[in-house]
């Protein structure tokens, strides 16, 4: 499964710019942030606005008070979101970023294809950002199209971004369910 124009998870990565990829690992963060903090989607509100007026200074100051507001202890699924938190650079280049997009973008596949009935077998993930997504369960294949969109909406400015964020909300909403139910039957 690729993009619409055809290209990878990993070739969307690798040729976007640093706002582009700030917006990729933050959307990742964000859909996932639904397993360490439910309630906690506020807290990145202000790093989404750095992103959104490509603005190192204020990311840095962003990120650093988000660590602060979602310190939070949990499960070992939480602790996977509160290392792509920790793991935010605090320099507003591409090299720092594309590392952290590529880290959040593992982990939000591998958090997801956990979610899935059948769970995802080992390198499906890798796979998948290479765009071989056989095998892969629906919630899996659904954050892979949604990295994929993030990342394609994000190279379109401000209203792009928009965009990235109505999937982030739409992604954490489809995980905060599943987890519900999962809670429920359990």
């Amino acid at each position: 499964m690729t993009s619409g124009n055809g290209r990878s998870l990993l070739e969307l990565i690798d040729g976007a710019d640093e706002r582009g990829l700030a917006a990729a690992g933050l959307a990742c963060l964000d859909r996932c942030l639904p397993l360490l903090a439910p309630d906690g989607a506020d807290a990145l509100r202000p790093v989404w606005a750095a992103v959104a007026r490509g603005d190192g200074n204020a990311w840095g100051e962003a990120v650093a008070k988000a660590r602060v507001a979602l310190d939070a202890d949990g499960t070992e699924d939480a602790e996977a979101v509160r290392v792509m938190l920790t793991r935010a650079p605090a320099d507003w280049t591409a090299e720092a970023l594309r590392a952290w997009a590529g880290d959040c973008s593992v982990a939000a596949l591998a958090l997801h294809g956990r979610y899935d009935a059948a769970g995802a077998p080992d390198g499906l993930v890798e796979r998948c950002r290479a765009g071989d997504a056989d095998g892969a369960g629906p919630l899996l294949a659904g954050e892979l199209r949604r990295q994929q969109a993030v990342l394609e909406s994000a190279a379109h400015g401000p209203t792009g971004l928009r965009r990235a964020r109505e999937l982030s909300v739409e992604g954490g909403r489809v995980l905060r369910a599943v987890v519900s139910r999962r809670a429920r039957t359990a």
